[in-house]
């Protein structure tokens, strides 16, 4: 039994077909299933290995790689707080302070409620703008202690759903133009490069013969 639901894996076997060799769908992957679950569940990683061909293990040591998936619970919304040194120079490490004080969580860590999660960051790339703050891979501007707690008020609220989704949701909309796959295509181009080993590797037995 799936642990995705039905749309997303419709969505995942779609995924692995795009791709040569299916262990190259095992990121976007990890990505679909954070975006049910907000996580990588032990499920979800066991999916992922079966689609890709590969062990868990590889899909856990694959995912505990990146920053942007994770491999354990965190909260609705990840609030990330970059410190690095021109968001430092700015103030970076009192709004942290602040934000740990308010939340009663040191950062690495989840609300009791579930609803946040801190997490101390390198650079967010958005160093014109400091301290630089993320809020589930949203930029939100730079922050104060002030419109630091507002802004938590507002995701609790709700006031932010239409911009600021549930953590594991990179994207709402699902491209339908641009870069579009035709399956047969891709049938026919992976046939074509079959051919192609079995005929270097028998032009390569040949000359050893010879």
């Amino acid at each position: 039994m799936s642990h995705l639901d039905a749309p997303l894996r419709a969505r995942a076997e779609e995924l692995v077909a795009l791709y040569p060799h299916p262990r190259s769908a095992l990121i976007p992957l990890c990505h679909l299933a954070q975006e049910q679950d907000g996580w990588l569940r032990p499920e979800a990683i066991e999916e992922i290995a079966q689609l890709c061909g590969v062990t868990a293990a590889e899909v856990q040591g694959t995912a505990s790689f990146y920053d942007m998936l994770h491999t354990e619970p965190v909260g609705t919304y990840v609030v990330s707080v970059c410190t690095n040194i021109a968001c430092m120079l700015g103030g970076a490490l009192e709004l942290l302070e602040h934000a740990e004080s308010t939340l009663g969580v040191r950062h690495g860590g989840t609300t009791p409620d579930g609803v946040f999660t801190l997490e101390e960051s390198e650079c967010l790339a958005d160093c014109d703008r400091t301290p630089c703050v993320q809020v589930n891979h949203r930029y939100v501007g730079a922050q104060t202690p002030e419109t630091f707690d507002a802004l938590l008020a507002d995701l609790r609220s709700g006031a932010l759903s239409e911009t600021v989704p549930s953590h594991g949701t990179l994207v709402r909309v699902r491209r339908s133009v641009g870069l579009v796959a035709d399956r047969s295509a891709i049938v026919a181009e992976r046939a074509k490069e079959a051919e192609a080993v079995v005929a270097r590797a028998a032009a390569a037995a040949g000359e050893k013969k010879a």
